[in-house]
């Protein structure tokens, strides 16, 4: 991961953008630098974790002339279109993807937004105008956050703590959008789908989801830096791991945590790691690792999610082992598939129109939820992440099937994802058709229920529930531990609550999934997932 941060205005000193930059140096440790453009526009600034083209011709800001980007991503064929670029008479300096941005839109203009097979989050400074554009991705895997300061002018940072005492309001960059001439345009809604559904034989869309899940794990593992994969033994990760097995001349190196004294998953992420013959870590934590590290991951989190927050002690206290103790520079996650083919809750969808709805929704808010989770958890332990269900062309395609056929008719959460890779040597059948558990129950049920005793603790003796009447009624704490989460989240980000779209949670509409928990622990249809 890397740090982005641009500045279009007059208002703003270099030792104010050097101060932000300190917020996030996690994100870029291996080189920093600042830019004031000319004619008083403002600064761009990148702080660099070196992945592709390793030496110091890869460090951004890259230019054009007098034009300028910083970008945060991987620009998956760059290869391809540096070359074809390469023939129009342009010349490049290092072996960075990104350095080809600049040709681009130059060539391009703002089309060039949904030509890039990428995850991204960029400012161009454009000379000819003093302005900025910046754009993200359609999924909004990499982060961008943007605000105005009092006179008018707009930044744009990749966390939100870079951002806060520089503007009033802090605002999540929206996905598949790019912004120009102080507009945002939606370029991509990856989520919507127009038309006929798919609705081909199940031996057709099953072959189709495993060879655009196989390409977008295998285009992934084009790095210059050494890189692992985070291995959970559930399907999703399982399957990452299995496939970028088949595309690797080495042993692939997995990483596992869970509790000491009741970890679920361990026991599969070690199957599925010996089946693949991977070279494999596990990280054990504690009650008190969980408490101590809890402040920390709520500020870098920048989020009062219940499940969001839950599911990232693990996530962040393996990545922080990871990044203590290897030379990994480089993980591959699976994040994104649940969003796309269906929760534990989703079972209790009354149609296929609302569980298309659903899967709408979620994909639209994937970048406050479970990717904010893995970029946060990865990228501040120095690390870049890599989400291979997040391809743009694999999510476009599943989001066209029929959500008839996605539905939990077969007895069985994710069937499609399943039996696309039903083929006796992918996974052992034990770990491909095993039930779905929450990841933050599975490194070990006792650590929600540690963090739960530990606010009942922080608010014993005392009136929480008027605390937390405090609160606007939209994302108004209603537990004892999501009031302990606000109050963290405050304390770092003062009224930039409006940040987060709500607390993740089932479909409450839905009969069966009227929780008071986020957890899928609660459903009547958990059953043996926690086991």
């Amino acid at each position: 991961m890397c740090t982005v941060f641009g500045y279009n205005g007059s208002a703003l000193s270099e030792e104010k953008v050097r101060k932000a930059l300190e917020t996030s140096v996690s994100r870029g440790p291996d080189m920093s630098r600042v830019v004031k453009l000319g004619k008083g526009h403002g600064f761009l600034a990148f702080q660099r974790l070196a992945i592709m083209g390793l030496d110091e011709n890869g460090m951004q800001p890259f230019f054009n002339g007098l034009d300028a980007v910083v970008c945060n991503g991987e620009i998956y064929g760059f290869r391809t279109i540096r070359e074809n670029l390469r023939k129009k008479g342009y010349t490049f300096s290092s072996d960075s993807d990104c350095e080809v941005l600049l040709p681009l839109w130059r060539e391009y203009g703002e089309r060039m937004f949904s030509m890039l097979d990428a995850e991204y989050a960029t400012i161009i400074y454009d000379s000819s105008s003093g302005t900025f554009i910046a754009a993200r991705d359609p999924i909004g895997i990499r982060p961008l956050f943007y605000g105005y300061d009092e006179s008018g002018g707009i930044f744009f940072a990749s966390e939100a703590k870079m951002l806060v005492s520089l503007v009033d309001r802090i605002i999540p960059f929206p996905p598949g959008t790019y912004y120009k001439d102080g507009y945002f345009h939606r370029y991509r809604d990856i989520a919507a789908h127009t038309g006929e559904y798919i609705r081909d034989d199940l031996s057709v869309i099953t072959e189709n989801i495993r060879i655009r899940l196989e390409r977008g794990v295998e285009k992934r593992l084009d790095s210059d830096a050494p890189l692992g994969f985070l291995l959970s033994g559930g399907l999703d990760s399982s399957l990452v791991c299995s496939i970028a097995r088949k595309y690797m001349s080495r042993p692939i190196r997995t990483f596992a945590i869970g509790m000491k004294k009741d970890a679920i998953d361990l026991k599969y992420a070690r199957e599925t790691a010996d089946y693949l013959n991977a070279d494999h870590t596990e990280v054990f934590m504690t009650k008190d690792d969980v408490i101590n590290a809890l402040e920390e991951v709520i500020y870098n989190l920048a989020t009062y999610d219940i499940t969001t927050i839950r599911a990232s002690m693990g996530m962040y206290l393996l990545c922080k082992a990871i990044h203590e103790t290897t030379d990994i520079r480089v993980l591959l996650t699976g994040e994104v598939s649940d969003e796309l083919f269906g929760y534990k809750y989703t079972d209790f969808a009354p149609s296929p129109e609302e569980f298309q709805k659903e899967c709408e929704k979620r994909v639209r808010e994937l970048y406050a939820y479970d990717v904010l989770r893995a970029d946060r958890c990865i990228a501040d332990n120095s690390i870049e992440a890599r989400v291979p269900f997040g391809d743009l062309d694999f999510v476009s395609y599943v989001m066209s099937i029929d959500p008839e056929l996605k539905m939990n008719r077969y007895g069985k959460g994710k069937y499609l994802l399943r039996k696309a890779f039903d083929d006796g040597k992918t996974l052992p059948d034990a770990i491909l058709w095993r039930e779905k558990a929450a990841f933050s129950d599975a490194v070990g049920h006792s650590m929600v229920d540690d963090l739960k005793d530990y606010a009942h603790e922080v608010y014993e003796g005392k009136d929480w529930k008027s605390m937390c009447l405090d609160y606007p009624e939209e994302g108004r704490p209603f537990t004892e531990e999501s009031l302990l989460y606000r109050t963290i989240f405050e304390k770092y980000y003062p009224g930039q609550s409006s940040m987060i779209p709500g607390f993740w949670m089932p479909n409450r509409q839905w009969e069966g999934c009227d929780v008071s928990d986020p957890s899928a622990r609660v459903l009547s249809n958990y059953g043996e997932s926690g086991i």
